[in-house]
Order: C-alpha cells, then structure tokens, then sequence
C-alpha cells in the first residue's frame, strides 16, 4: 500500500483499534500513553477487553462486531483521523470490521503491530485468524513484527539470527508492497536491533543498502518490557504524522523507548514483566521545574 497524501499537524490525531489492558502497561493504555507522549492526540477504539496482569492473560471477552463498527464509526463521523494504529484484533470477525471500515474510510496513514502474543507467552490471535491478518498486511502502510509474528507472516520457522530476521522481512515485503518495521529485541545479542525494510522502493532516496535501514540501541537489562511492541508501533505512527518522514520517526521513537525502559525499573509497577516508563522525559522535567521552585526563596 503507497502512503497517501499526509497533511503533517503539529499534534496529530492517532486513533488506536486494539485491545485492553487493566494494569496500564499494554494495549491501548500503552498506545494512549505512547501517542501522548510524542505529541499526539489519542484515541481508542476496543477490540477485545482482556483480563491480563504483569504476569500473563487471564481471560478475554471480545464484544460484538457490530459495537466495534459502532465504535469505529462514532470516531470517525466526528474526527478527522490523522494516524491509525491496530494492535491487537484476536479474530477473524474483528480483522472484517476493521477492514471494511479502513477501505472506506481510507485514512492517510495505517501502522499495523500484528499482535499474537503476549509479552508472557499467551496467545492473543486465534489460529484461524493468521491468513486475514496476512491480507491485512498489504493494506497498511507500515506492519511492525517481533521475529515470532515475522515468522507467522511468511510461513517459516522463527528467524535464528539478524540476518535470517532481514531476509524474511524482505519476502514480507515484497509479497505485501508494505514497509516493515522488523523488531529484533527476541535475540540474545549484547545490542537490540530494529530495521526499516522496503523491498517496493517506497522510501525512495531515504532506504539503505538493499532498501535496508537499520536502528542498534544497547540492550536494557530490565524484565520490564511490557507493551514494547504497542508502544513501539503507536509512537512511529505519531511521529510520522506530525514528520512525514520513516527513518525520521522510527528514529525518534526508538530513542525515547530506549529511554522508556532505562526509567521502566523505577515505576515498581506488578510482579511479573512490569511496564516500560512511557512519560519519564516529562516527569523528570516536571520534577526539574518544582525542585528549581523549592528553591527559589525570591
């Protein structure tokens, strides 16, 4: 899918179609939260309410595929829409919806995280759900997978290295006509890196070497990586609104996740994988300011 004619705004309007979660550290709290945090104005459509903690899924209740049509059309007869992101869509019936209303609404921008599973190991899609959601892939603008959603999208075993991460990738994308955003934080390397591959030409001048560009951030010796992935993904569609430009916002953003997760150990938030510190520059600055007002004995 080619990227539609974006009109850039200095606080763009990102709505997030994905699922629930209680403890605040994934889905669209984490979406909200990321979206925010880089200048964006969120909002949220549900697709499924999950009971989860930082240790793992409990249960999930998907409602009605008409209220997620109800949902869907309520935002977008009201709101122009700068910026869609799609987390988590748990079935076929929810892929249909959300489909439908994407090629009639046609917003300008779409980042697909294809959600699978859970940070704790718990299946989030159903199986029968993998081929809608490969068709899905071809009409976004950009899908961002962790090795184990790459492997599911092409049919093959989970990459073992880096290497085998950017060729799947490429097959991806070529078959799809969409950029990926290949995530390679499952590894066991010293660094965690991330890519930008286009095998269509759509980045044009700004690709790398065999239409490659990649992101290498060390590695946070942190557990708390809960919702890295949602985070990830809402924060490139929020930057690229507001830029225009793919290596411009996928860079932004890997920096303050980098950031995000450096802070993540200080929330102390759940047992379990806690969630990464999505508002750490702003607090920090916030704390900055009152500590420079405590002083001031003008």
């Amino acid at each position: 899918m080619f990227l539609k004619a974006l009109t850039l705004r200095d606080v763009p309007r990102v709505l997030s179609i994905a699922g629930t979660d209680p403890t605040g550290g994934a889905g669209i709290q984490a979406d909200l939260k990321s979206i925010a945090a880089l200048g964006g104005y969120g909002m949220a459509v549900v697709t499924s309410l999950v009971a989860q903690n930082t240790r793992g899924v409990r249960s999930i209740h998907t409602p009605p595929a008409q209220f997620l049509a109800e949902q869907l059309e309520a935002v977008s007869d009201d709101v122009t829409i700068d910026a869609v992101k799609i987390g988590m869509l748990g079935d076929t019936a929810t892929i249909a919806v959300v489909r439908e209303w994407l090629h009639r609404i046609q917003p300008p921008l779409v980042v697909l995280d294809p959600v699978m599973v859970a940070t704790s190991g718990d299946r989030l899609l159903a199986a029968a759900a993998e081929t809608a959601l490969r068709e899905l892939v071809g009409e976004v603008d950009l899908v961002t997978p962790n090795l184990p959603e790459l492997a599911v999208l092409v049919g093959e075993p989970v990459a073992a290295d880096w290497p085998a991460a950017l060729n799947q990738a490429r097959k991806l994308s070529a078959a799809s006509g969409t950029v990926v955003l290949v995530k390679g934080g499952h590894l066991s390397a010293e660094s965690s890196p991330d890519a930008l591959v286009d095998a269509t030409g759509q980045l044009g001048s700004a690709s790398g070497v065999g239409g490659v560009v990649e992101f290498v951030s060390p590695r946070v010796a942190t557990r708390n990586t809960h919702g890295t992935g949602c985070s990830l993904s809402s924060a490139v569609a929020t930057v690229m609104a507001r830029t225009g430009d793919w290596v411009g916002a996928v860079r932004q953003a890997k920096g303050w996740l980098q950031d995000a997760l450096i802070h993540a150990d200080e929330l102390q938030v759940g047992q379990g994988n806690g969630p990464i510190n999505h508002f750490h520059h702003l607090w920090a600055r916030a704390q900055t300011l009152q500590s420079g007002q405590d002083g001031n004995t003008s």
